[in-house]
C-alpha cells in the first residue's frame, strides 16, 4: 500500500465568486449610500473583476462591499488581488483578480517551512500549481496542515485528495 498523502491547493470556486459578484452587484444598485454613484461590479474576463463608481471614496466602499459578500460565501480573502482605485476619465476604477494556484515561488517556501518545521519522513513535492504532501504517517500529515494553518501565509489554501 503506498505512503498516505494529501494535496495542498489553492482554488476558488467559480460558481461562489459569481454569486458573491452578483450579490455585490445587486447591493451596490438598491442602496441608498450608493445612489448617483454610479457603482458597478463586473467580470472583466474569466478570473479579472472591474469596479466602477463616480468617486474614489464609493468605489473603495464597493470593494469592501465585495470582500464582505466573498467572506460570506467561505472565499479567503487572500484568494482576491484587487488594485487601489484609479481616475480612468470622470470615474474611477479598480481591477481585481481571483488568485487560483500557487505560485512557484509560494510553493517553494511552503516545501521548506514543511522540510524544516514540519515531521521528519515527510516529504512534499511541486505538482504544477499544486503540493502534494506524503509521509508514513497520518499524525505526521495531520500535524504538516495544523503547521500550514497556523502559518501566515500570503495565499489561500485548501486541504484535498487526503488518503
Amino acid at each position: 500500500m503506498a505512503d498516505p498523502s494529501f494535496d495542498i491547493v489553492s482554488k476558488v470556486d467559480r460558481q461562489e465568486a459569481d454569486n458573491a459578484l452578483n450579490q455585490a452587484a445587486k447591493e451596490l444598485s438598491q442602496r441608498f449610500d450608493f445612489r448617483g454613484a454610479d457603482a458597478g461590479i463586473t467580470w472583466s474576463g474569466e478570473e479579472s473583476v472591474v469596479i466602477t463608481a463616480s468617486t474614489a471614496e464609493r468605489c473603495a466602499a464597493a470593494i469592501e462591499v465585495f470582500k464582505e459578500k466573498l467572506v460570506k460565501r467561505g472565499i479567503s480573502l487572500r484568494s482576491l488581488d484587487i488594485d487601489e482605485p484609479a481616475a480612468s476619465g470622470k470615474t474611477y476604477r479598480a481591477t481585481g483578480r481571483i488568485v487560483q494556484g500557487i505560485a512557484s515561488d509560494k510553493a517553494k517556501a511552503i516545501a521548506k517551512r514543511i522540510r524544516d518545521e514540519g515531521p521528519k519522513g515527510v516529504q512534499a513535492q511541486i505538482q504544477g500549481d499544486q503540493l502534494r504532501v506524503s509521509g508514513k504517517k497520518r499524525d505526521d500529515l495531520q500535524a504538516v496542515i495544523a503547521l500550514l494553518k497556523n502559518a501566515d501565509l500570503d495565499v489561500a489554501l485548501q486541504f484535498t485528495n487526503y488518503r
